[in-house]
């Protein structure tokens, strides 16, 4: 667990780490590669290591040097697979393509879910049906997915899905013929897989109305060398953080500001002064007359579904009453539950929307547990507002998404320790 004390005098810098939802399909698509990959900037994180633990079965073998990764996948084998460790991450689903690209089929138990929803496989299999996979689940729980390399022009519709488009990208870049993605998901790390892609010699135009276009190239360059992008989501994190907590201001670098562009702008509606350091920095100042604003997220560029948890917390110290609306996932409010043990001011409505009554002066408690990645910093934050000492257990989502997280809250002068 995390032990966490009142601390409203936060100062300094901050450096924001490398993007963990980059870095995993970055990972499967260098199967694709059969030889050589490097990538730097990549974040020691427990999703990452376990994603690497699998391809390690596939017989990849790898090497760390503080920020950079070294991959050898020239050795590429299903001998020694291992697919029970699939239901370990949700991620592992893209593993799919590039292993049945070479092999043409396989048999896997359905990847890890998550507590934020429904997050089924299913329409990621239908949409690889389209490109003539089959599929079929059998009494034990497990899928077997094969593959006929049928070569016709395909158009797919992804329906604004992250996973799903990168999963497809991934499954037709060497697909003989054209695919075109209609409703393709443009977020950052999306276009970071794109650009990995075409580095790799791959043939993809992205356009304006979230259309992706693949054409078929014959191999991909064997030795490529790659930086992976800065996590935008752990950027907005601290730039609450900045807001309620820091002593005057603090400077967030690597702050991807040209990816959280609705996101500043609710902040700034609110009433946080915010300001452009250049060289991707920005200063963020305490801010301690909010106003009451709504959000409701959406696909990118609009407000991430992965920062309305912390921006909850923000409402709490606005005046008047705030309105979340999330569109994206039917369980990411639970953790509004955990949250009035600190006599949070909270209305759930539906699955989807609540209400925040602020200002809310948040009282002590002992023990807060986390719902998910996203509201387990939620609760850093608030242990940080409270005038008490708070204990946060479930710490295996802080560590499953953000490097070195308590690291930072430590260098800003935060009083937080982990704990046995």
């Amino acid at each position: 667990m995390f032990i966490v004390n009142w601390w409203k005098k936060l100062s300094w810098s901050v450096k924001i780490s490398w993007s963990k939802n980059a870095c995993l399909p970055l990972l499967a698509a260098s199967l694709l590669i059969r030889w050589k990959v490097v990538y730097k900037n990549v974040p020691y994180i427990w999703d990452v290591v376990t994603m690497l633990e699998i391809m390690a079965t596939l017989w990849v073998t790898y090497n760390f040097l503080d920020d950079t990764l070294f991959l050898d996948t020239s050795n590429l084998s299903l001998d020694n697979f291992d697919a029970t460790r699939i239901k370990e991450i949700r991620a592992s689903i893209l593993l799919l393509a590039p292993i049945l690209q070479f092999f043409n089929k396989i048999c896997i138990p359905e990847p890890g879910w998550c507590s934020i929803g429904k997050r089924s496989i299913d329409s990621h299999l239908e949409w690889l049906k389209v490109i003539w996979y089959d599929y079929k689940t059998t009494d034990d729980c497990t899928i077997e997915i094969s593959w006929d390399k049928k070569q016709w022009e395909k158009v797919i519709n992804a329906w604004f899905s992250v996973t799903s488009t990168e999963n497809l990208i991934i499954a037709n870049v060497l697909r003989d013929w054209k695919t075109t993605i209609k409703m393709a998901a443009i977020e950052p790390h999306v276009t970071n897989l794109i650009d990995f892609l075409k580095l790799a010699w791959a043939d993809i135009f992205v356009d304006y109305d979230h259309t992706i276009i693949i054409n078929w190239v014959p191999n991909l360059n064997n030795n490529v060398w790659f930086e992976v992008v800065s996590d935008y989501i752990e950027s907005g994190t601290f730039m609450i953080i900045g807001a309620l907590l820091s002593r005057e201001y603090i400077d967030i670098q690597n702050a991807r500001i040209k990816d959280l562009y609705a996101f500043i702008e609710k902040l700034r509606e609110a009433g946080v002064r915010i300001e452009d350091m250049w060289d991707d920095t920005v200063r963020v100042w305490r801010s301690t007359n909010l106003k009451a604003v709504w959000i409701q997220t959406n696909i990118f560029p609009g407000f991430p579904t992965d920062l309305q948890s912390p921006f909850s917390i923000l409402m709490t110290q606005a005046e008047w009453i705030s309105k979340i609306h999330e569109i994206m996932f039917e369980s990411r409010l639970n953790f509004l539950v955990e949250i009035e043990k600190i006599k949070w001011h909270v209305a759930i409505m539906n699955p989807h929307e609540a209400l925040v009554f602020g200002k809310t002066n948040l009282k002590a408690w002992e023990t807060l547990t986390s719902w998910d990645l996203r509201a387990w910093v939620a609760m850093v934050i608030v242990a940080l507002l409270v005038e008490w000492e708070t204990k946060i257990t479930n710490i295996k989502y802080i560590k499953r998404g953000y490097a070195n997280f308590l690291e930072k809250i430590i260098s800003l002068w935060g009083d937080i320790r982990e704990e046995e």
